[in-house]
């Protein structure tokens, strides 16, 4: 799948939440959080299609719109590359950045103490 644009991603969003969905759905669901014309959605929709991140089928005289790549992947991706990319592949500094400019709630420290007890239960051979 080619790279996302942010806007891209805001259709994504809505598709991710409930599909199928007709194009016109879509521009309801996006009318309150953009100034979006009905056109500008349907060329986002077509761009996705395009990119193999969006997948359709025919409805009658109507296309329904599904996700083809599940939330959780695409956040994967993301996130991977985005750690590649600022931090040469290293979470550490990411983490250590928040902590030490006070971005890490209570709750992002004990899920993230609860996820590396579970590492280190799965990988005591590591």
């Amino acid at each position: 799948m080619k790279d996302v644009s942010q806007a891209e991603l805001e259709v994504l969003k809505v598709l991710w939440q409930q599909a199928p969905l007709k194009a016109n759905q879509v521009v309801d669901t996006l009318a309150d959080a953009s100034q979006w014309h009905e056109k500008t959605v349907k060329t986002l929709l077509n761009r996705l299609v395009a990119k193999g991140a969006v997948s359709f089928e025919k409805d009658g005289r109507a296309y329904l719109y599904s996700p083809a790549v599940q939330q959780g992947d695409y956040q994967l991706k993301e996130s991977q590359s985005f750690i590649q990319r600022v931090f040469a592949g290293r979470l550490a500094p990411l983490v250590a950045g928040f902590a030490r400019h006070d971005k890490l709630s209570k709750e992002d420290v004990a899920e993230l103490k609860a996820l590396i007890a579970q590492w280190e239960q799965e990988n005591k051979d590591v």
